[in-house]
């Protein structure tokens, strides 16, 4: 066979990437691979030069070594082979010239920065800086670190905080220890913290149960303030006299002794009976009803008995007194007295409380603090049922359909306002030095609600809203100026928006017999209740618009959940 015979095709030269005879070769008579991103032939591509006009980095190569030789234009490449038109010496594509920006998070109070925090990724946080508070050069120990922190949220839980601020403060506490990478947990009866000091460490956890509750904003703004100044860096506390200051606080007395808390229910219902209309004589019964169902509960506390019986208990006299005013042809409005007595009960902090936690996304919290709310609701219903249910049996008129508190004297009703948010503000075993604030804010809630609802004629839902949400933004702010809870400056301003007559006229319908007309009385207090929640929750969020918040400017701002579509 000649030179010049086709040599014999076998089945192995056969194959998919033969070229199917009939077909031109290529140009230069080799074969090369293409592909879809081949450059095309007759367009230029600019190549890396070097010369001293392009821009430097940090990048770049020192002085005396030399780059690789670039590949040549015609030399075949490989899957390992930089593309020719890419230069591994050129400037970070992705990299801003001046850096990434950084989360400024040191010109806010203690609560922003560690909310901003929290609601990171943990890589994404800032490391906290070299922790001084601590006599030893490796520093404080982890577990002692945690059970501080759970001691402290224990306090701010049981004293009614929302369970957002809770996890705040306890994170602040490990942050200002040095401990990074820590998750806090807060639920309606349990605190638990995580500590994992990298990746390849075994993680520290340490849980607290919160089995007592009590009622002392005095103590909750000292917690606060032992937050603020652990929180502070020019502030040095080593862990040892952390611990003193938490054990003074929890040995504190209350700063109202037990008969001004008596007193202080007593006014409080009788402010409220001033409030829907009621005299000097409905005053007075109001505040003798109120003292003698406190003086009850506290006698049912002292048995062991548990809150629903002790609020069951308390409601009685008030609704009593009310029966026997009626059954003794008194000239009196003795639906004003029974409304009065119910103010002194209706569980408005707790419910509060609730409505925070599930619009900031703490749903499990959220629904045992309404659970709560509920049941002291029931109670209520069940003691004032009772006494209602024996005084029509027994012939008294009452009648659900009058009208209490038509706005005719505004400044007795302000007046009212202020001294219930007074009485509030005591019960509440606030600081002397807030309770003035929250009386000035209750009253001007009360100003705004009657010109709304009286003067304006809108309907008491809205305008009750709207009030509340004053009551939440000045609160908030009150906060951030003295860097403590917003929960002193609210819980007693919205006590004369509380919908006590509502609760009683539907109970007064259901003891008659009208269950329709009672239930539709009741699901209207529940909408006050949940308009006064949800305003005064809406209040603070709207100061975190005008105000400061830290990186708002960047990806890392105060974020929330994206779930407004359902999914």
């Amino acid at each position: 066979m000649t030179e010049e015979d086709p040599k014999p095709q076998s089945d192995e030269a056969r194959s998919a990437f033969r070229q199917p005879s009939g077909v031109a070769a290529s140009i230069d008579g080799e074969s090369s691979t293409t592909s879809e991103f081949e450059i095309p032939q007759g367009l230029a591509v600019p190549r890396h030069t070097g010369t001293e006009s392009e821009t430097t980095s940090e990048f770049a190569l020192p002085d005396g070594l030399e780059a690789p030789a670039a590949v040549p234009a015609d030399a075949e490449g490989s899957a390992f082979t930089m593309p020719s038109t890419h230069s591994a010496w050129s400037p970070a594509a992705f990299t801003p010239a001046g850096g990434f920006p950084a989360v400024n998070l040191a010109d806010v109070p203690w609560q922003d920065r560690m909310r901003a925090m929290l609601r990171m990724p943990v890589a994404e946080r800032p490391a906290p800086e070299p922790s001084q508070k601590h006599d030893d050069e490796t520093g404080p120990a982890v577990p002692r670190v945690l059970d501080l922190t759970l001691r402290i949220g224990e306090l701010l839980l049981a004293g009614g905080e929302g369970a957002e601020d809770v996890e705040a403060a306890m994170f602040a506490v490990c942050r200002s220890y040095g401990l990074d990478r820590c998750e806090p947990n807060v639920t309606f009866t349990l605190l638990s913290i995580s500590h994992q000091p990298s990746l390849v460490e075994d993680p520290v956890t340490a849980s607290r149960t919160v089995r007592r509750r009590g009622t002392d904003y005095t103590r909750l703004a000292a917690v606060f303030h032992l937050v603020d100044d652990l929180s502070d860096p020019g502030t040095h506390i080593s862990l040892e006299e952390a611990y003193r200051r938490l054990a003074e606080i929890r040995r504190n007395r209350h700063p109202y002794p037990t008969w001004v808390l008596t007193t202080a229910s007593g006014l409080l219902a009788g402010g409220a009976s001033l409030l829907v209309g009621g005299d000097v004589i409905v005053f007075f019964a109001a505040l003798f009803g109120a003292m003698l169902g406190d003086r009850l509960a506290w006698l049912c506390a002292g048995r062991g008995l548990p809150e629903f019986y002790q609020f069951a208990v308390a409601a009685m006299p008030p609704a009593a007194i009310g029966i026997a005013l009626t059954l003794t042809h008194v000239d009196v409005k003795a639906s004003a007295v029974i409304t009065g007595g119910l103010f002194a009960l209706l569980p408005g902090r707790a419910l509060v409380a609730g409505v925070q936690d599930g619009l900031t996304g703490f749903y499990i919290t959220a629904a045992a603090r309404l659970l709560e709310v509920m049941y002291f609701f029931v109670s209520i219903v069940a003691g004032v049922l009772v006494v209602l249910y024996f005084g029509v049996q027994l012939g008294a008129e009452l009648n659900p359909d009058a009208a209490l508190g038509t706005g005719d004297e505004p400044f007795v009703q302000i007046f009212a306002a202020m001294l219930l948010s007074l009485a509030f503000a005591i019960l509440l075993q606030q600081e002397r030095s807030t309770v003035l604030a929250v009386t000035l804010n209750g009253g001007v809630a009360w100003c705004v609600y009657g010109a709304m609802h009286y003067a304006g004629d809108i309907s008491p839902v809205a305008s009750t809203a709207a009030a509340a949400g004053l009551v939440g933004l000045f609160g908030q702010l009150m906060s951030r100026y003295r860097f403590a809870s917003a929960l002193p400056y609210t819980t007693a301003a919205i006590g004369p928006l509380l919908p006590g007559s509502a609760t009683y006229f539907g109970l007064l319908a259901i003891a008659q017999g009208e269950v329709d007309a009672g239930l539709l009385s009741l699901s209207k207090a529940v909408a006050l209740a949940m308009a006064i929640a949800i305003g005064v929750n809406l209040g603070g969020e709207i100061s975190r618009l005008f105000l400061k918040v830290p990186g708002a400017a960047s990806a890392a701002g105060r974020r929330a959940a994206k779930r407004t579509r359902g999914f």
